[in-house]
């Protein structure tokens, strides 16, 4: 006997069925690459098989089949409106739910086509989890909230090497001290206090930068190890699941699914390699993107010194006036040079580096020499 319980539970299986659906063709809908449209679209005619076999069972329990139609006009403004990486990352929550859901019912259903039906659904959802977290990307985590502290440390720039770190400490050296230099110079007008203000501020500049420059490289290594040994506990629990997802990755570059599968099968016959292509695929992590931190601390340090160094030359030989001047000029040419020599790490035009931050370098002076002149004229410090 089919008992009111049993209908509602196929038709709550249904109704899952056919909002997935229609959602997933909405986002297709919304998608610019033709890659990852294709991918929605082959998860919702996944998702409309399981709808219509689920429909048949209960037109055929009840007489009457349900109306998709009613379903799909109920999608919420957050899954028709909201950003797409957020509502793929909600949908593979509920994909996951999905899956223990199923589980759950398997006990419920006492019907063999319908314990055959929810069978084959369940392992479907469980391979959309992995292609919903695969098109939406990493969801906020350590790396990221770390990546959002550090973000003010250039020293995870890739690509650059030591070329580039030199270049960023000199810049973040000479605008920090170029800043203390004009301020305490407008205060002061150029005594002596200016040369002791800049010297310390090099030094506290350079160790901060080297401090800075040492915690950004060896946490990022943590991370990157931290992760490691997740994904590989993960290949040991689920290891068909992982090699589908890397599967997706490559198919969202670009290759066929034929190929992509080609590729993670010849992968996996060389487990740390699979592994680290995991890491780096689904993270963006890979080991020999890593500065040495010893390196990375040194050319920090270093850089920054030489770039806080360089306003205060002119008062090791003179004061007042002449050296606030002198600074000023070797200052101005010290931010067009470093400025310039940004070309080597981007492909700006050389003369645009140079003066954006010459200009910049200006503003900062004549902002803080005029706070330094308020702070004179009419805000004593001591």
């Amino acid at each position: 006997m089919i008992t009111r319980d049993h209908v509602s539970l196929l038709q709550s299986m249904w109704r899952r069925e056919v909002e997935a659906a229609a959602t997933y063709r909405h986002l297709a809908g919304r998608e610019s690459d033709p890659r990852r449209r294709d991918i929605l679209n082959r998860l919702a005619d996944a998702e409309d098989r399981h709808a219509h076999q689920w429909a048949g069972r209960i037109e055929a329990v009840t007489g009457t089949a349900p109306d998709p139609a009613e379903v799909e006009r109920g999608l919420t403004w957050f899954q028709r409106m909201s950003d797409p990486s957020v509502v793929l990352h909600r949908l593979e929550q509920e994909e996951t739910s999905a899956q223990a859901e199923y589980d759950q019912m398997m006990t419920q259903l006492t019907d063999p086509i319908d314990q055959a039906i929810a069978r084959r659904a369940m392992d479907e959802e469980r391979d959309h989890a992995v292609t919903l977290r695969a098109l939406a990307g990493p969801i906020p985590s350590a790396r990221s909230t770390l990546d959002a502290i550090l973000h003010r440390e250039r020293w995870h720039v890739r690509g650059t090497g030591w070329i580039g770190d030199a270049i960023y400490g000199v810049n973040d050296g000479l605008g920090a001290v170029f800043g203390i230099v004009s301020g305490m110079a407008g205060y002061t007008g150029g005594s002596r206090v200016v040369l002791a203000a800049g010297l310390a501020g090099t030094l506290a500049s350079a160790l901060s930068m080297g401090a800075g420059a040492f915690l950004a490289s060896k946490s990022e290594r943590e991370v990157y190890e931290s992760e490691v040994s997740r994904e590989r506990e993960e290949i040991a629990e689920s290891p068909r699941e992982e090699a589908f997802e890397l599967e997706l990755f490559y198919q969202l570059k670009g290759f066929s699914p034929a190929e992509a599968h080609a590729m993670v099968e010849r992968m996996q016959q060389e487990p740390k390699q699979f592994l680290r292509a995991l890491v780096h695929e689904e993270l963006g992590l890979s080991e020999e993107a890593f500065p040495n931190p010893l390196r990375s601390t040194v050319s920090a340090a270093v850089s920054t010194a030489v770039g806080g160094f360089i306003p205060i030359i002119p008062f090791f030989f003179t004061v007042g006036m002449p050296a606030v001047i002198a600074s000023f000029i070797v200052s101005t040419a010290a931010h067009f040079a470093v400025g310039a020599s940004k070309a080597l790490v981007t492909t700006r035009p050389w003369w645009a580096t140079g003066i954006e931050m010459t200009v910049v370098g200006i503003l900062e002076a004549v902002i803080t020499y005029g706070v330094g002149l308020a702070f004179a004229h009419g805000l004593p410090l001591g």
